[in-house]
């Protein structure tokens, strides 16, 4: 019997309409060696698929989704505002609601404009850091992942202070020349592209906790220093919270380092699960936006009061006071249960935890940048990934992605994820 007998005929029929067969590539299972399943719905921190499977979900919907699924007053609001509609291309009293929410997060922030996506926001942060500083080349990070924007899609080049070069077709070898590509937790790297390039640089944009080639934590004083850097040499600082935003504490990563970049790009939880993202910073930088200044930025549905709606009653509810706390013992008890395990397999395994954010690596001796984590196994992980999903336990369908708790996983979700973990291991390893 094929316990993913609809799954698979959806995948078939996806294959015919949709490129892949998916919307967004880490979804077709590649890595993984198998096809994907579909999910039905979600409640609390577990999953169903349409075969009637049940999961505990590390996934979380990539991050938003920190209260769980189907959170009783997000629903409710987003009911309440679906009855009056669903879009006016017009202002409307809720993302005025949202903006100010958002600045009382990030001390940092004194302006935000609302747009619908992560890719979004860091396209425009650029854009506006290009046309604010009147300069054409930005810094980023080996390993660091903003999003789909040419700007983004940017391989490291041969050697130090280098030009990347392009990650993927249809980006033009142009666009690839304005992006530098440094070393994350390599200061040194960052330095010498700013004496090689120090009157063309506009900005260094950074993931400040790595969340896209899994969990990677800056080095002490790495952010600092990279705070000083910009500073000294007249670029800006944008620090891309798509993921770490409200997931590392209150005020995102930058928060919990006591760094204030220039500019912060935000997504996923602000929407509550639904599409949304948002880009802001100091006032005088984000004045620089049309209809006030010269950097054109739009979008029809931004500030979607559906959206909106969902984005404030998720906030409303991670501004109770105790609620870092409540998320933190929760990921400190997933630790507290798994690392003992992982720790039997010193040669194999390495565990990176910032937050409720987290990531098992199948690589021995630590992972601190993108160049680490490329040496994980991948066909122990896939190996790994399809155990764990017979036992009940959905996980990132690749290895360099994060897990994500929330405050939603009880303790027997993470005592049967352990006990998932140890049986799994020794099969794989004995």
């Amino acid at each position: 019997m094929n316990k993913y007998e609809k799954s698979e005929a959806l995948f078939a029929k996806a294959c015919r309409y949709i490129p892949g067969g998916v919307n967004s590539p880490v979804r077709a299972f590649k890595s993984v060696g198998r096809n994907p399943i579909y999910i039905d719905h979600g409640k609390g921190g577990h999953i169903i698929d349409v075969d009637g499977n049940e999961y505990v979900d590390y996934i979380s919907s990539w991050g938003p989704l920190i209260l769980g699924h189907a959170n009783p007053l997000i629903q409710e609001a987003i009911r309440a505002e679906l009855e009056k509609g669903t879009s006016y291309g017009a202002c409307n009293a809720r993302e005025v609601e949202m903006a100010a929410l958002i600045t009382q997060f990030f001390p940092s922030v004194e302006k935000v404009r609302m747009v619908n996506s992560g890719t979004e926001a860091t396209m425009s942060a650029i854009r506006l850091a290009r046309g604010y500083t009147g300069k054409d080349k930005i810094i980023k990070f080996d390993g660091c992942y903003h999003g789909h924007s040419d700007s983004f899609l940017i391989q490291a080049g041969s050697g130090l202070a280098t030009f990347g070069t392009s990650g993927s077709a249809g980006v033009t070898d142009r666009v690839a020349q304005d992006t530098l590509v440094a070393t994350y937790n390599d200061i040194d790297s960052v330095e010498a592209l700013l004496k090689r390039f120090q009157d063309s640089v506009a900005a260094i944009i950074l993931e400040p906790v790595m969340g896209n080639m899994g969990c990677i934590l800056p080095a002490p004083h790495f952010l600092q220093e990279l705070r000083s850097l910009a500073d000294q040499y007249g670029v800006l600082l944008i620090f891309d919270e798509v993921i770490s935003g409200f997931r590392m504490g209150r005020g995102g990563a930058q928060g919990v380092y006591g760094i204030q970049p220039d500019l912060t790009c935000m997504g996923k939880i602000i929407g509550g699960g639904l599409p949304v993202g948002a880009f802001g910073g100091k006032k005088e930088i984000m004045d620089a936006l049309s209809p006030n200044g010269p950097v054109y930025q739009a979008g029809t549905l931004s500030g979607n009061p559906l959206a909106m709606a969902a984005g404030i009653a998720m906030l409303q509810q991670l501004s109770a006071p105790d609620f870092y706390d409540r998320l933190e013992e929760r990921a400190t008890k997933f630790e507290q249960l798994i690392r003992p395990v992982i720790e039997k397999y010193p040669e194999e395994l390495s565990f990176n935890r910032a937050g409720s954010l987290c990531t098992l690596f199948f690589k021995p001796h630590g992972v601190a940048s993108n160049a680490d984590a490329k040496q994980a196994d991948t066909q122990k992980y896939a190996q790994y990934f399809n155990a764990m999903l017979e036992k009940g336990i959905y996980l990132p369908p690749a290895q360099f992605e994060c897990m994500f708790i929330s405050v939603a996983h009880t303790d027997e979700d993470f005592e049967k994820t352990a006990k998932a973990l140890s049986e799994t291991l020794a099969e794989m390893f004995g």
